[in-house]
């Protein structure tokens, strides 16, 4: 491997679901799981493939708590270029890490502390041996309903597949794609959204049942089970 390969952790975001009495004000990637804040152990689990040769946190300017938080963790580098949506986090922290075209760009969630090793092996093996980059996922077990508060449709499952994190692509590729979305006004969700938008085909890798996002208060029980 030639090209360096590098993560973003976008974090600016409050966390509005996973909100809890006695501490509304304190964004869900602080929250401890384990006794760590779950921002640390998202960006462990990164730090776990040696491939990954710096991980960048994106947090909103003003932002204090963040470095406490990933003390001690090497290769890791904090920065206050957090935006008001995802996409224009990782944009804007994509623009401040100075990647070149050709590196390798891994986004994760910082609410997706279970990511296990094998996986990010997994996504990273099957990327660099792609031209395009791709996402880890999981296919659809369940039945899916559309509707409410009644069934409208019964949905084939069959190709459905839930998204998760890492998400990797060529950071010129990336950078073109964030642009591009942006100008058009797309809503983007998570990064291969945009790289969809933009006429490129990610790969699907397959994700792990652990490396769900912490999204509900319920969430926190379970990751902690999981850990």
């Amino acid at each position: 491997m030639t090209d360096s390969l590098i993560a973003i952790v976008p974090a600016a975001g409050v966390g509005q679901r996973a909100g809890r009495a006695g501490a509304p004000d304190l964004p869900k990637q602080y929250r401890l799981l384990a006794g760590q804040p779950m921002l640390r152990l998202a960006v462990a689990a990164l730090l776990a493939d040696t491939r990954v040769g710096q991980v960048r946190v994106a947090v909103s300017p003003g932002d204090e708590r963040a470095t406490p938080a990933l003390a001690g963790l090497p290769r890791t580098v904090c920065r206050p270029c957090g935006g008001p949506t995802r996409a224009a986090t990782v944009a804007a922290a994509l623009a401040d890490s100075g990647a070149a075209d050709n590196d390798w760009i891994l986004v994760h969630d910082a609410a997706r502390p279970g990511l296990p090793p094998d996986a990010l092996a997994r996504l990273i093996d099957a990327c660099l041996a792609d031209p395009v980059g791709g996402l880890l996922a999981l296919p659809v077990a369940d039945t899916v309903k559309s509707g409410g508060p009644r069934v409208q449709a019964t949905l084939d499952r069959n190709g459905l597949w839930l998204a998760q994190t890492p998400q990797m692509f060529r950071a010129g590729v990336l950078r073109a794609a964030l642009s591009q979305a942006q100008a058009a006004g797309t809503t983007i969700t998570d990064e291969a959204s945009a790289i969809e938008a933009a006429g490129h085909v990610p790969l699907l890798v397959r994700g792990a049942m652990r490396n769900f996002k912490v999204t509900w208060p319920d969430d926190f029980e379970l990751m902690e089970k999981w850990l």
